[in-house]
This record gives structure tokens, C-alpha cells and sequence, in this order.
């Protein structure tokens, strides 16, 4: 016989994917599954955390127990950053995701703060200046709805933005196009770009706020812009939580004995 704790999760887990609890419902809280008797404190503790590392929920303090989207965000690749969105449009890279995903947004969505700071090894490393040399790092937060998808925070050199809408913490995008638009205002069309991911266990402040459940890891992404003559006009550190994005690449695929031939 099943313990009393199990027979909870199996039935929370029946009605999760019956329906009866969609994608972002909240389960009843603890205390409210006690008073109805269906166990102890412990035994309603147990169940939730069972469904929890089944990948059904997410429990988060202050918001309780969620049923998990049953579709991640795609994470597009080279299509987000197709200059047509934000150079002729408003389809900035967050937003490309949330329209490839058929999903809504509101710019405001995206919240941030802009400050001057000393460059580490890694910023240093990313936009080619000197350690300790003064930088700009633009901080944002994504949110779907309420739920955080994932920090970036761009750093650029002083020269290529003073004075710009992206040193301006206003919430959302910065402006029309978003920071791709207002290099290229500025006379810096961003090129081509490198980006690196990889995955790794959150530390304590990203798993606060990115309101992670217990054991997921995030993606780290590093990204590095450049403009045609390889000036590097910003880079990036992204920090996403693993389990709510898709990522998708398409790209013509390189033959580089080809290459070879037509050089000859």
C-alpha cells in the first residue's frame, strides 16, 4: 500500500494532466489541504515536493505551488536578431521570442537599471578594454506575466552610448527597436555576433530571483556583438532559467571545402 503522501501527488498529478489544473493555477495551500484532512502538514509537504520533481509544479516562497507551462519559450537563434524586427519594426529579441511562441507580451515586461561600473576580467575580456575601466551596464529583468524568464545585462563602452535611450532606466525596451535600433542611430549597425552557452547550478540570488524550484539549473549565455569592421559595440550576459526556454537555431549549413574552391 501506498503511502498516504504518494496517493496525494498521484491524484494532484491525475488532475494536473486531466486539465482540472492548467498551466499556471495555483494548488491549494498547505494549510488549506490539512483542514480538509487529507494529511498532516508533513504529508501534504511531501506530496507537493513529489510532484515538484516530477516537473509538474514549482513551488516558489510567496507564491505557493504553480503547474508548470506544458511549453517552453522558444529561444530563437539568428532569427531574433533579424535587423528587419528592430531596425523596420519593434520586434526587439525578447519579443521576437514571445511572437515565434505565439505567446503575448507587454514591453513593460522588461524592467532595468543602468549604471557606470568598473569592468572585471570577463566584461574586460567581452568588449576589449582594459580591467577596471569604466563601463556601462544596462541590467534587465524579463518577466512572462509575473514569472521571471531570465536576466541580461549588456555592457557597452561610454563612447558608443552617452547620452543614448540605452543608458535610460526607463522600463522596457529602449525605445522604438530597442539598443540594436540605437547603435544603428548612433552609426554603429551591429554585423555579426558570438554567442556562447552553457549550463551551470544557480547561485542563491538567481534562484530568489528568478523564482527557480529546487534543482534547476540555468543557461548562461554570452553573447558579443560586432559591427562590420569588427568594432565589438556591447556584450552580453544572459542568465535563463533552463526549463522555460526552447532553444532553436536554423542556419544555412557551412561547406567549407566549397569556400576553399572559390578562393582558389
Amino acid at each position: 500500500m501506498a503511502p498516504k503522501w504518494r496517493e496525494l501527488a498521484d491524484r494532484f498529478a491525475e488532475q494536473i494532466k486531466g486539465g482540472q489544473y492548467p498551466p499556471g493555477a495555483q494548488l491549494p495551500q498547505i494549510r488549506e489541504l490539512v483542514e480538509a484532512g487529507e494529511g498532516s502538514k508533513e504529508t501534504v509537504h511531501k506530496a507537493y515536493k513529489a510532484l515538484e520533481a516530477e516537473g509538474l509544479v514549482t513551488s516558489t516562497r510567496g507564491h505557493g505551488t504553480v503547474v508548470r507551462p506544458r511549453a517552453a519559450l522558444k529561444r530563437l537563434g539568428i532569427a531574433r536578431y533579424d535587423k528587419a524586427k528592430w531596425r523596420d519594426g519593434d520586434e526587439v529579441a525578447f519579443i521576437a521570442d514571445r511572437v515565434a511562441s505565439g505567446r503575448g507580451y507587454k514591453r513593460n515586461e522588461q524592467t532595468q537599471t543602468v549604471s557606470r561600473v568598473e569592468a572585471d576580467s570577463l566584461v574586460a575580456d567581452g568588449l576589449g578594454v582594459p580591467v577596471g575601466s569604466e563601463v556601462y551596464a544596462r541590467a534587465r529583468l524579463v518577466k512572462e506575466g509575473v514569472q521571471p524568464t531570465h536576466t541580461l545585462t549588456s555592457y557597452y563602452r561610454p563612447e558608443h552610448v552617452e547620452g543614448t535611450r540605452i543608458v535610460d532606466p526607463t522600463p522596457g525596451p529602449a525605445g522604438r527597436g530597442g539598443g540594436y535600433r540605437v547603435l544603428y542611430d548612433a552609426g554603429y549597425e551591429i554585423d555579426h555576433m558570438r554567442e556562447a552557452l552553457f549550463a551551470r547550478i544557480p547561485t542563491a540570488e538567481e534562484v530568489q530571483l528568478l523564482q527557480l524550484p529546487a534543482g534547476e539549473p540555468v543557461v548562461e549565455l554570452h553573447r558579443t556583438t560586432y559591427t562590420a569592421d569588427g568594432t565589438v559595440v556591447e556584450f552580453a550576459v544572459g542568465i535563463h532559467a533552463a526549463s522555460r526556454f526552447a532553444w532553436e537555431y536554423d542556419f544555412k549549413v557551412p561547406d567549407s571545402a566549397q569556400d576553399m574552391k572559390g578562393q582558389e
